[in-house]
């Protein structure tokens, strides 16, 4: 079984445009080797403690993502990248045997905590 996800990170500019990342990757050799590809292994370490995709491939259940703090997130983006503050779209496109099986779609605002 080939597993690939396609992510891009889109900022809202008079409608979502593409910013900075758009990448295709073997899902399960990520997983496997998470330094084989930085910027999805980075994006993947967002999520990856609050989820149970805590082992390489196969997957045969469901992939859940709970109780992900948005102030986590936001502080592990301001803190390793120099992203701008504003809207975002992380869209993720989940491809299995080469049929798109699954896209997930994350909108978010990206602030300046000092700023609240």
């Amino acid at each position: 079984m080939r597993i690939y996800v396609n992510f891009a990170l889109l900022k809202k500019f008079s409608g979502y445009k593409p910013f900075l990342y758009n990448i295709t990757a073997d899902a399960c050799r990520v997983l496997k080797y998470p330094k084989s590809k930085p910027v999805v292994g980075f994006f993947y370490s967002l999520f990856s403690h609050h989820s149970n995709m805590n082992h390489t491939c196969p997957f045969n259940h469901d992939i859940i993502v709970d109780k992900l703090p948005a102030d986590f997130v936001n502080t592990k983006i301001t803190k390793t990248l120099p992203f701008p503050v504003g809207d975002y779209l992380f869209d993720s496109k989940w491809i299995i045997n080469n049929v798109n099986r699954a896209e997930v779609k994350v909108y978010g605002t990206l602030t300046n905590s000092n700023e609240l």
